[in-house]
């Protein structure tokens, strides 16, 4: 069985998904699973988001869904409770990763400093979300701040296209990018789950090509 980390690398792009409405649920997740790309951060902004993260597990258990911009303990609960198989917080909350880790939730804190970093290190996490990566500093934050954490692996969000994917992906300490653009809010929103199918395909291929060189 692969870790969800060995399965993030293996994506290359993991897909952050806000989601209005729980009825697009399962249209984005067959769209997303037919493009190639079985996985999905539901960011806990909305009110669709626990549903939507229920409908995905129980009709694509071979999804790998997890919850996002989760704030509380409370929203840790809610989400596991609907089938998220792990945890992403924007910033390093130290209650929500001790009771993530306390409960064997895999969790992903946001982490931009040094500081931040030695947090995520004491308590054993190997990977760490780097957000608003491009607004904090990109590749050459990352580049400074992994030097001396070795044994750390950055999952940036923020900022990420396929324009600038390369650059973050050819980082070696870099597992893999979340990003938005196969999955923009209005595509969702006017039903283009068609487009949405075409730029996860492309963005599969893309992060396949620059591993590869």
């Amino acid at each position: 069985m692969k870790t969800i980390a060995e399965q993030f690398y293996e994506y290359g792009v993991v897909p952050v998904v806000v989601l209005e409405d729980a009825k697009d649920a399962l249209p984005l997740a067959e769209a997303l699973v037919a493009g190639g790309l079985p996985c999905a951060e539901v960011t806990f902004r909305t009110e669709a988001a626990e549903e939507s993260i229920r409908l995905m597990s129980e009709k694509y258990p071979e999804m790998l869904v997890g919850a996002g911009t989760v704030l509380t303990t409370e929203q840790v609960d809610r989400a596991t409770a609907a089938g998220a198989k792990f945890i992403v917080s924007p910033g390093f909350d130290p209650e929500i990763v001790d009771y993530c880790l306390e409960k064997e939730i895999p969790v992903f804190p946001g982490c931009i400093t040094p500081s931040e970093v030695a947090q995520a290190v004491k308590r054993g996490l190997q990977v760490v979300k780097f957000f608003p990566a491009e607004q904090a500093g990109g590749v050459a934050m990352i580049k400074a701040m992994a030097a001396p954490y070795t044994m750390v692996k950055f999952m940036p969000t923020g900022g990420i296209s396929a324009k600038n994917l390369a650059d973050y992906l050819k980082f070696n300490k870099i597992l893999c990018c979340g990003g938005s653009w196969m999955v923009k809010g209005d595509m969702i929103r006017n039903g283009e789950f068609d487009k949405i199918r075409e730029l996860t395909k492309e963005a599969v291929e893309l992060a396949a090509s620059i591993r590869e060189q």
